[in-house]
């Protein structure tokens, strides 16, 4: 048989003081903890798409150049990665933010299906990566007509019909 408990806000407050003072504790005692800075600046958006014959990526590079781009396919694992060129910084300004990525970056992807690299396509458009890379033969779905007695029968009778 089950025990009722009577409802007690003032434990419900307490449970959530708790809460609230561990994270404040761990996150504002060492903030930085929380957050991998490292790689807050290497990462950028991409869609990842598949139809039944290709895997299609576009993933958003503003501020590079195409020839700065360097794409890999190894099994399953796409790899994108590049440089932005630094931009010298004017004489005489003080900045007071600076948050325009600069230097390297790397990304790699777990595709959805096994594709063909040979037959990928890769186009850039202001500052928008897009390509386009066709599953392998082995995972394209496959079509098997189904053959039957009764069908090599109408087809004899169709025949003596006619």
């Amino acid at each position: 048989m089950t025990r009722l408990a009577r409802w007690d806000p003032v434990r419900d407050l307490s449970d959530f003081r708790y809460t609230v003072d561990h994270f404040v504790d761990r996150g504002f005692s060492r903030p930085f903890r929380l957050v991998n800075w490292d790689a807050v600046g290497e990462l950028f958006p991409v869609d990842v798409a598949e139809t039944s014959t290709e895997v299609t990526v576009k993933a958003s590079l503003p501020g590079v150049e195409p020839e700065g781009v360097e794409i890999a396919v190894t099994g399953n694992k796409l790899t994108i990665k590049g440089e932005t060129s630094s931009q010298a910084d004017e004489e005489g300004a003080t900045y007071h933010r600076q948050e325009m990525r600069r230097g390297t970056f790397y990304r790699a992807l777990r595709l959805p299906a096994k594709v063909d690299a040979d037959a990928a396509e890769a186009t850039f458009e202001n500052g928008v990566l897009n390509l386009r890379l066709p599953k392998a033969a082995d995972v394209l779905p496959k079509t098997i007509e189904v053959k039957g007695k009764a069908s090599k029968a109408k087809a004899a009778t169709a025949e003596g019909a006619s």
